[in-house]
């Protein structure tokens, strides 16, 4: 059953200098134009952890996750939608599905629907998009090897040597009852190359997956019709970098490796022209300047995380705030880890450390504290912050039936909104792309279902000599982790101011605490930036 998720709040527009909107005069621009109350959302699902726990129940396994039948118990990472968990499980040679939880009472979590398909591989990231009025989600895919048709019937059937794979595709709709819908072939994907000639995760953006395509770059791929996705660009680095994630906002990506120590921020303003940043190339270090290779990487508020791997672990954070120039902020190295994925939770750093698992207090970014470990047999790269519980797997030699714990880790239910990190484009950004896009980094994930065009507002203003003109701009919006991208349907305006407003009581972490400061961002595509 439906239900509001924050009772109708006051909508404070003002700016988060802590400015009010001064009254109109008579050459005063317009007010914005009308939007939706931005607390007027709701989810299917009950939402995240609302469970208080006791001291001792802290870093304790209390539940586990399984998948269907033939849940290979591969597991990775997982994600809030629509106020359920939503967690993948295949294996690296595919099969496998997605399940979705009532995670509400973390401890006793009841699952709501999955699906199974035997093209469905380990995956390292989800997408999701609403495109015409349904539901879906972008994962990796597995086809194993192809063959050419014999006149004989199936028993003919020659195998080629090709092996296909990509990016594929699942209508999730029906909450209950997902279903795989699609696939693409990609070139040039091959098994069991696992770091070379694979995809290892996606992004979603408007109508664009970018898929991560190890030695084969970056993919671009057409999603506006998911039930039949194209290829629309393949950008190559050179030199070559093992892609192992491509994260997207607004018109900034960060193209990270698997394995290596090189990353690259890159221009995307043009989807399908990605450019390197002058400045933007650095290779991840520690804290004494040497460089660290690390397994896999992520982005959150206004960092990048990078899991450190080879001769220990920890996490590592670079400040991306000026893409022309990274910083190094803090780390937290561990002696007896070995990378694997890394998450923010406001202050918070959460590492699957191949050992153990590991959060991480970065109120002081050089002299971070550790909180607690947990264990959990196997494998153990992926820990994911849920409110007050983390979400702990392991990809490789579980105990049966224990290949993904739920593990409190804070006593009280999580009350603190999201806050917003980057941006892109940056408030006061000038000549920005006609086929610019805008996209927010906050320091936590978001509930997908709490943004929507009253709690993200984005609104274009004109001033000529009859006076100033406002519209509404409609756009698609994508929110993956931490991410949030408003898509414009149309090319934006020349020579036109547009302003973001994101209004306290909207946009809602994955256990329903909204937001507690208002923002707002102007940029233009022409000179000048204009305001009231």
């Amino acid at each position: 059953m439906s239900r509001i998720c924050r009772t109708s709040l006051p909508l404070v527009l003002s700016l988060v200098l802590g400015c009010s909107p001064a009254p109109p005069g008579p050459d005063a621009p317009p007010m914005p134009p009308d939007f939706p109350d931005a607390a007027a959302w709701s989810t299917s699902g009950p939402g995240g952890p609302t469970t208080t726990f006791a001291q001792d129940a802290l870093w304790e396994h209390c539940a586990y996750l399984l998948g269907g039948e033939q849940d290979a118990e591969h597991h990775n990472l997982v994600a809030m939608y629509d106020g359920w968990l939503v967690m993948p499980w295949a294996p690296e040679e595919g099969g496998g599905g997605v399940s979705l939880f009532d995670v509400s009472a973390p401890c006793a979590p009841v699952l709501h629907g999955q699906g199974y398909s035997p093209l469905m591989r380990e995956s390292h990231s989800l997408g999701f998009s609403t495109v015409n009025g349904r539901d879906y989600l972008a994962v990796d895919y597995h086809g194993g090897l192809a063959v050419e048709r014999g006149g004989g019937g199936d028993d003919d059937d020659i195998p080629t040597g090709e092996v296909l794979g990509g990016v594929g595709f699942w209508d999730i709709t029906d909450r209950a009852a997902p279903v795989w819908i699609s696939e693409l072939d990609l070139p040039g994907y091959h098994y069991p190359d696992s770091y070379t000639r694979l995809t290892l995760s996606v992004f979603w953006q408007g109508p664009w997956v970018f898929v991560s395509g190890t030695s084969n770059g970056v993919y671009i791929v057409d999603a506006s019709d998911p039930t039949n996705p194209t290829l629309a660009a393949q950008y190559l680095f050179d030199p070559g970098l093992l892609v192992g994630s491509f994260h997207v906002i607004g018109n900034l990506a960060m193209a990270s490796t698997a394995g290596g120590i090189r990353t690259v921020l890159m221009d995307v303003s043009d989807p399908l022209r990605p450019e390197p940043i002058p400045g933007g190339e650095f290779n991840v270090g520690d804290g004494d300047g040497r460089p660290r290779a690390y397994y896999f990487a992520n982005v959150g508020g206004n960092y990048g995380l990078f899991a450190r791997k080879d001769g220990g672990g920890g996490p590592i954070l670079y400040d991306l705030r000026d893409p022309s120039r990274p910083r190094f902020a803090g780390d937290a190295p561990t002696p007896d880890g070995s990378g694997g994925y890394v998450a923010l939770h406001g202050q918070y750093v959460f590492i699957g450390d191949s050992n153990f698992g590991s959060v991480w207090d970065f109120t002081e970014e050089r002299a971070p504290v550790e909180l607690g470990r947990m264990q959990l047999q196997g494998d153990f790269d992926t820990l994911v912050p849920i409110g007050n519980v983390a979400i702990a797997s392991v990809d490789a030699s579980s105990a049966p039936g224990q290949a993904t714990a739920v593990v409190p880790w804070q006593m009280a239910p999580d009350d603190r909104g999201p806050r917003v990190g980057l941006t892109s484009p940056q408030d006061g950004d000038r000549f920005v792309a006609l086929t610019g896009r805008v996209g927010l980094s906050f320091d936590e994930q978001i509930e997908p279902m709490s943004v929507h065009p009253g709690s993200a507002r984005l609104w274009s203003l004109r001033g000529d000599g009859d006076g100033w003109q406002t519209a509404a701009v409609s756009v698609d919006i994508n929110v993956q982790e931490t991410v949030v991208n408003l898509t414009p349907r149309a090319p934006l305006e020349p020579d036109t101011t547009y302003v973001l407003q994101l209004p306290v009581g909207g946009i809602a972490d994955t256990t329903g605490n909204p937001l507690e400061q208002a923002m707002e961002l102007r940029f233009s595509t022409g000179a000048a930036v204009h305001r009231e």
